[in-house]
């Protein structure tokens, strides 16, 4: 059975780090133009819940690294998965068909741009929440943190509401990421930039 005929839902962790300053236009709309000539960061995926058809998805972990122009709309995007090695075979092909698109929903919205695919990886990925820090470290490839900047009130953190992104919440915290990332292609060096985090609830019905 393809991918794309599997029901499955997943619903999670999910946070983000990239060069821009904040907040990322790009993240705002892909037709705005990003900070830089190049936009380069990573999402991070920490699966808590959810199936893909018969196959649990909870205690999966990946990150998605990319490389995209400015105006992120016109694609061309450099994109890779990497998945936890700690993974089940089908567990990986799950995550890497829900990721890829193949398996329809969100993130067959945001493959669309990418004109560049790199070979899966699965490599040990550690996904840490620490409240209002999460951490993302694949070693020898990925060191990476992003915390929520603090409010007037900081007993609450700093939120959009009411934000339409394919991947995120509808409400996700502000936060402010540092990260070094290089797999050899994609090179990520940042310091206290663009960072979100929130919750995700993704589901696609069969065909």
């Amino acid at each position: 059975m393809e991918a794309s005929a599997v029901a499955w839902r997943a619903e999670g962790l999910l946070f983000e780090n990239c060069n821009c300053q904040l907040v990322c236009p790009g993240h705002m709309h892909f037709s705005q133009f990003c900070t830089h000539a190049r936009c380069v960061g990573y999402w991070a995926v920490r699966f808590d819940g959810g199936s893909f058809g018969s196959v649990p998805l909870a205690g999966a972990r990946a990150v998605i690294a990319y490389d995209a122009p400015s105006h992120m709309i016109d694609g061309g995007w450099t994109e890779v998965i990497v998945i936890d090695e700690a993974a089940t075979g089908e567990q990986r092909r799950a995550v890497e068909a829900i990721l890829d698109g193949s398996a329809g929903g969100p993130w067959a919205v945001l493959g669309r741009f990418v004109g560049k695919r790199l070979p899966t990886r699965f490599l040990p990925v550690e996904l840490v929440d620490e409240g209002t820090s999460k951490r993302a470290r694949i070693p020898g490839v990925l060191d990476g943190i992003v915390t929520a900047i603090r409010g007037r009130d900081r007993s609450q953190p700093v939120t959009f509401g009411n934000i339409f992104n394919q991947i995120h919440a509808a409400t996700q915290v502000i936060a402010a990421g540092s990260t070094q990332y290089d797999d050899g292609v994609i090179r990520v060096s940042t310091d206290k930039t663009h960072g979100l985090y929130s919750r995700f609830d993704w589901a696609v019905e069969s065909a």
